[in-house]
């Protein structure tokens, strides 16, 4: 039997000679030649799992026991990886991928903790400037930043929604409503702290490409860039241009992309980070969300405009048409803008409801599910990674300890 895997340790040591000590030595760890026994020094729980291999040509993973550590018995043992079960596999390249976050968090924790004494001067401001304006946690100055920043966002979105309030605009020159000077002076003020913000994070980083193709640093440019374009247009722009068209078009839309700032607050917002990531891993979820309603409004809106055709003062003009009735009519949104007036066109709307609700109730578990975990699996990550820093000091405090008696 096991010879089944000529390779792994067990068949080795079932096919060496007991007369060569030496080779049993490198086996196992230790071998009584009177009695034949053979001793291991190892997880008798893990060996449990891995002797199966040798009756089912599979290994399962028991719970609670370490995948890691369970990598390492079966690398003791010289039995392949492959043999590990499509569960296990899965559940130990997720724990591959938690160690590499550890790692990956310790690494920026001992790189906030280390003071090189090689390092040039510049070195070390870039290094203090990164933390003051990436670390909130590192000091009392920059967390009097981060709200700070955070303070500009809000002030901000705030002031662009009541600059489109009538009775605070005011009346220029050529009799058309504009924003008030106040919320005008506050919007530019609050413009100059995210540039000067923006410029001291892309000088301060120790890695410009990456900085700049980072998802929040484009939304940070992208909320940025359209003031100085309007700006540009409007004070440095001949009359003769800003007359055209087009160009008042533009200007507008550019104002409008204002509300990109809105998604700043996801840089200074841990929650708001988790429900994006949250979202990223319910991609499935939302794809059979969309496929659900997708059928269903074509089926429903279909049913509506046929059943619909018999009544004289008929809303449904086509199918098509039918499709913002179905839409408004399964998210339970309901206008009242087009609804049927026949009985069998009554009883298709009540199902296409309970439809509607089904299938926007089924996805919504599993989302909330991601998010949990995702977010509890983050604190644990930050948590371990901290006590891992934690254990790292404690260590090299007792090298130096030693050192010093030596």
């Amino acid at each position: 039997m096991l010879n089944r895997y000529p390779e792994s340790r067990l068949a080795e040591l079932a096919n060496c000679s007991t007369d060569n000590d030496e080779v049993i030595s490198s086996l196992c760890d230790d071998f009584d030649p009177n009695r034949k026994e053979f001793y291991f020094d190892r997880d008798p729980d893990a060996f449990k799992c891995i002797i199966d291999v040798y009756y089912f040509d599979e290994v399962h993973i028991k719970n609670g026991i370490c995948p890691i550590c369970f990598i390492k018995e079966m690398e003791f043992w010289k039995i392949d990886q492959c043999v590990l079960d499509e569960c296990c596999k899965s559940y130990l390249s997720e724990k591959e991928e938690e160690l590499t976050e550890i790692s990956n968090k310790v690494k920026v924790i001992l790189e906030d903790l280390e003071v090189e004494r090689c390092i040039t001067r510049s070195q070390r401001c870039q290094r203090f400037l990164w933390r003051l304006m990436e670390k909130p946690e590192s000091s009392l100055p920059a967390r009097v930043i981060a709200i700070a920043s955070f303070l500009s966002i809000l002030i901000s979105a705030v002031v662009m929604c009541v600059g489109t309030i009538p009775e605070v605009q005011v009346t220029d020159a050529e009799g058309k409503l504009v924003e008030h000077p106040t919320l005008e002076a506050i919007e530019t003020a609050c413009m100059m702290w995210f540039t000067t913000e923006y410029l001291l994070r892309l000088a301060s980083s120790p890695n410009k490409l990456h900085f700049a193709l980072s998802l929040m640093n484009v939304i940070d440019f992208m909320a940025i860039i359209p003031f100085y374009v309007v700006l540009s247009l409007t004070y440095l722009g001949t009359t003769s241009m800003m007359e055209l068209a087009n160009v008042q078009q533009a200007v507008q839309a550019l104002r409008i992309m204002r509300i990109a700032r809105i998604f700043k607050l996801a840089r200074h917002s841990s929650g708001l980070q988790t429900l994006t990531y949250a979202l990223k891993r319910s991609l499935k979820e939302l794809g059979l969300l969309l496929m659900y309603m997708s059928v269903g409004i074509f089926v429903f809106s279909a049913l509506a405009y046929t059943m619909e055709q018999s009544h004289p003062e008929t809303l449904f003009r086509s199918i098509p048409q039918s499709f913002w009735w179905a839409i408004i009519t399964m998210t339970t949104v309901g206008y009242g803008d087009i609804y049927p007036k026949t009985t069998l066109g009554k009883c298709n709307a009540a199902v296409s409801f309970l439809c509607g609700v089904i299938a926007i109730a089924l996805p919504i578990h599993p989302i909330i599910n991601n998010f949990v975990v995702f977010y509890n699996k983050q604190k644990v990550l930050e948590t371990t990674a901290k006590h891992q820093v934690e254990l790292m000091e404690l260590k090299s405090g007792r090298d130096m300890r030693r050192k010093s008696r030596n």
